[in-house]
């Protein structure tokens, strides 16, 4: 190689690999690093609500909703300006606020000025922050990797975090012990410090701006909404992933509660419990690209979204204090993570695969915008259903309607699908492609194509011989495009 070569770019081999990534292994330590300090957080704020606050269940639905707020407000805006400026930037800035915001805890508990108004502004504020960071962080990665990396790349993201939250629900379990709730809020502070680091260290090339015309906000936000609604692989993908937030947040909002109060286990318990979830999360995050090789995308989405309400019943089964129910509590939430996992990292994948790159923060934060919705929703009427009729209610309705996911999935053609798709996104600074089909590499039988197609086609088409180049390829800002 000459030696005026770029290091930071990927080395030319017949097989493509990840391995010459400087940016993207830049980018997964930062991020890695980054959940290590929000599992040990996510250990952490439950015990200091509910044991050192004494905390309501009211308390606790409010202190939900206010770190799922600011996630449904700003989410949309959010993508905007994810496409617009750099991502690395966002990522380093966001993450240097967000480890101010995490030390004020331990700062007013040590003035002894800690109380749930407090945990409640901090949550609107990391929330905030949150949804800034993840509208670059998530959306970088095509930009990061050549197409056919795509997916690896994203289950290698996965594999990493989950990784960091196991490690982080452990360590964290060990510091609440050793320092106390407050005091290892310190270590998430710090986290987010060389999280920044990394970020920063991103290659400026590889994080570079799109380029094109800039339609107003509300402009650019409909054009990331229709394009979503519009297309045949993405609505009912979203959708689908909405319905499932909506029921997982009514479970979610008291599980850590439920753990620590009605069934009496201690934080060494829950951090027992998250730290299983962690290590199928990592099972998951490996197995989920060579499951999709095997069964295809369709199946391993359908089966991983099945299999999260089977794997949750134990929640609901489970007496109080009992140490064997403990254990298998740990053992199915493993299994839910690992099925939840690679669901999850397919449909990442799928959807970056047919999205525009112009519009990659855009399409994601549709899908936070809705996901963040119903979890907002789900926090208010988990907190309704508990005052009605307890807290195990409310689980119990949450495992009813993780069903509903399973038969929008069911129903909708991404469950037909056989492989993931292969076509070439085009890079940023690239002049785009004259045309668009719709899921070009995409073998599946001749009579599944027309289904498999993602694009509307306009109106009033033309037969293709009688169709001029310029037509196949409309302008970004047309309604064609979306």
């Amino acid at each position: 190689m000459p030696a005026h070569a770029d290091n930071n770019l990927p080395r030319q081999n017949s097989r493509p690999s990840l391995g010459g990534h400087r940016g993207f292994r830049a980018y997964w330590l930062g991020e890695a690093t980054n959940l290590m300090g929000s599992s040990l957080y996510a250990v952490a704020l439950p015990v200091i609500a509910a044991v050192e606050l004494d905390a309501s269940p009211g308390q606790v639905s409010t202190l939900a909703s206010a770190v799922l707020a600011p996630v449904f407000v700003l989410a949309l805006p959010a993508g905007v300006v994810g496409d617009r400026y750099s991502k690395r930037r966002l990522m380093v800035g966001t993450d240097l606020l967000a480890a101010a915001v995490v030390a004020a805890v331990p700062a007013c508990w040590a003035l002894g000025m800690l109380s749930m108004p407090v945990l409640y502004v901090v949550g609107l504020l990391l929330g905030s922050l949150t949804v800034l960071h993840q509208a670059a962080a998530i959306a970088i990665v095509p930009e990061l990797v050549e197409p056919a990396l795509l997916h690896q790349a994203n289950s290698r993201v996965m594999a990493a975090f989950a990784v960091a939250g196991s490690a982080g629900a452990y360590g964290g379990t060990a510091a609440v012990s050793l320092l106390g709730a407050t005091r290892c809020l310190l270590l998430d502070s710090a986290s987010y410090l060389v999280s920044a680091w990394w970020a920063s260290q991103i290659p400026s090339s590889a994080a570079r701006r799109t380029n094109g015309p800039r339609p107003r906000l509300l402009g650019a936000i409909r054009e990331g909404v229709t394009h979503v609604m519009r297309d045949r692989i993405q609505r009912p993908l979203v959708l689908t992933m909405t319905f499932h937030a909506y029921a997982e947040g009514i479970v979610v909002t008291y599980f850590a509660y439920y753990l620590l109060t009605d069934l009496g286990f201690s934080s060494t318990g829950l951090g027992l419990v998250m730290g299983a979830v962690g290590t199928g999360s990592l099972v998951g995050a490996l197995a989920a690209a060579r499951l999709v090789r095997e069964a295809g995308p369709g199946a391993v989405l359908t089966v991983g979204f099945a299999a999260y309400p089977l794997c949750g019943l134990p929640l609901v089964l489970a007496p109080s204090g009992s140490t064997t129910w403990l254990i298998i509590l740990a053992a199915a939430g493993a299994l839910q993570a690992t099925a939840a996992t690679a669901a999850g990292s397919t449909q990442r994948s799928l959807r970056q695969h047919t999205c525009p790159e112009e519009m990659q923060s855009r399409v994601q934060q549709t899908s936070v915008w809705l996901v963040a919705g119903a979890r907002l929703m789900a926090a208010l009427s988990a907190g309704a259903i508990a005052h009605a009729a307890g807290v195990r209610a409310a689980l119990m309705v949450g495992m009813a309607l993780l069903a509903a996911p399973v038969v929008l999935l069911w129903l909708s053609p991404v469950r037909r699908l056989t492989v993931m798709p292969t076509r070439s996104l085009p890079r940023a600074g690239r002049r785009p492609p004259t045309h668009r089909p719709g899921l070009p590499g995409l073998e599946a039988p001749r009579h599944r194509r027309r289904l498999l197609r993602t694009d509307r086609p306009p109106r009033n088409r033309l037969s293709p011989p009688l169709r001029r180049p310029d037509q196949l390829r409309p302008a970004p800002s047309s309604k064609e495009d979306l």
